[in-house]
């Protein structure tokens, strides 16, 4: 497939790359072909794979004047002086940056695929999209457990409550690293390290407005160290 290379950082090996389908597409350093020289607007050809751009060579002049730019460029940073590149923690997400799904989308995306992916950006909508459907879900699955304990006569039993407790403890267990997951992309969103995420969950968990702060803060409006501008904000 041709494309466009968009943004290419050589000190962290990584970039991004519009193609002819209108689909943006991510690759790393090893993605290039041996000795293939890249710049922003450079025309390209390259293997399109589940949102990922693989085995890429520049094409036409662009090639050319990519190749001198390169050869003109300042020394490479040393290992001490050369911008470090984010730790994440996680896989990230399979098919690079998240499109506008919907709030249900969202919500499906972070307990599917994005179950344990603390990489990337998520923006306003994502956060309260997670929200909503998870709180919904653990209302269903609440009812569900109350209704069969009454139906099985639990509450008059030594033991009481049993189904409630084991689908909401369930529920709850299940969902813990989406959750964290979700926080962690929320931080990365607003330009702030993931590791945040434990004392951010920590205060929510004992103030629960404070949830207001992460989801009602707006995006950074430019590409951070985390990814692009996630898909719709701004729109």
């Amino acid at each position: 497939m041709r494309g466009e290379v968009l943004h290419y950082d050589e000190a962290q090996g990584f970039g991004f790359i519009t193609g002819a389908d209108g689909n943006r597409y991510t690759f790393a350093r090893e993605d290039l072909r041996r000795g293939a020289v890249v710049a922003k607007g450079a025309s390209v050809e390259f293997l399109a794979a589940s949102g990922k751009a693989r085995d890429i060579f520049a094409i036409g002049a662009q090639a050319a004047a990519a190749a001198q730019a390169a050869s003109a460029a300042p020394p490479k940073p040393t290992a001490a002086s050369a911008t470090p590149k984010p730790q994440h923690f996680g896989r990230l997400a399979e098919d690079g940056a998240v499109p506008d799904e919907g709030l249900w989308g969202y919500f499906w995306r972070g307990v599917t695929r994005n179950y344990i992916n603390f990489a990337e950006r998520a923006r306003r909508k994502e956060f309260w999209g997670y929200c909503l459907y998870w709180s919904v879900s653990f209302l269903v699955i609440f009812g569900i457990g109350l209704f069969t304990d009454m139906d099985m006569g639990g509450f008059d039993a030594d033991v009481s409550g049993m189904i409630t407790v084991g689908l909401c403890g369930t529920f709850l267990l299940a969902t813990v690293v989406p959750w964290l997951g979700l926080v962690v992309r929320r931080l990365h969103d607003l330009g702030l390290n993931g590791w945040l995420a434990i004392p951010c969950l920590v205060v929510i968990c004992i103030f629960p407005l404070a949830v207001l702060i992460l989801g009602l803060v707006p995006s950074q409006g430019h590409e951070n160290q985390w990814g692009p501008v996630p898909a719709g904000v701004g729109a």
